[in-house]
């Protein structure tokens, strides 16, 4: 027999806002279409939540803490492992987030929400994501400047923010190159992982 996934309340109103605000965007979705989605009523979503700008939060903590652990984990394992070796550092940043990207959980609509953060200005979800995640890019921006240590501070978060931008665009599949026909989803996004983290190293020894 199959087996059934009880989804607690906040489980199912973090989901059900997730393929929302990647349907219509933050602006762009109501409470109501969120309480109707994951069927249960506003005083649950104030209680889990208190307010849409929390819960907006909350959608990107649920992904965003473990795919933060897993970088830092493969960071310190790459510095540790293969010193002064850049490819190693730009796999730990590059390959947990494609592998996120692939997560049947709801990953798919996950990118999606990321790429309206890019696209919607909204500031009070970008002070968020840099108040509880920027030290995981300062993380990688020292381990990058010990291998790379003629490149400037400048230069150095510059190219990392284009590589962000990238990676996202790869995690959306937004590409000309699909995955053929054949070659299972690990497979296509290990090429992917291999080929972006190419394309990195030379930007960032230029």
């Amino acid at each position: 027999m199959p087996t059934t996934v009880h989804f607690s309340t906040k489980d199912r109103i973090l989901g059900a806002a997730e393929e929302l605000f990647a349907q219509h965007g933050f602006a762009g979705t109501s409470l109501r279409q969120v309480t109707s989605r994951a069927d249960v009523n506003i005083a649950a979503v104030n209680y889990h939540f208190g307010s849409k700008e929390n819960l907006v939060n909350e959608v990107f903590r649920r992904r965003m803490d473990e795919m933060s652990e897993r970088r830092l984990t493969a960071l310190k394992a790459a510095v540790k492992e293969h010193p002064g070796e850049l490819e190693p550092i730009l796999a730990a940043f590059v390959e947990p987030a494609l592998a996120m990207a692939q997560d049947r959980h709801g990953g798919g609509a996950f990118i999606r929400v990321v790429a309206r953060a890019y696209a919607e200005k909204n500031d009070s979800l970008r002070k968020f994501l840099s108040d509880q995640y920027g030290h995981v890019l300062r993380e990688f921006g020292k381990a990058i400047a010990a291998a790379i240590p003629g490149l400037t501070k400048e230069a150095l978060y510059w190219r990392l923010d284009f590589l962000s931008g990238a990676l996202t665009y790869a995690m959306a599949d937004f590409g000309l190159i699909k995955r053929p026909a054949g070659v299972s989803e690990a497979a296509h996004r290990e090429h992917a992982a291999h080929e972006l983290i190419r394309f990195a190293a030379a930007g960032f020894r230029r």
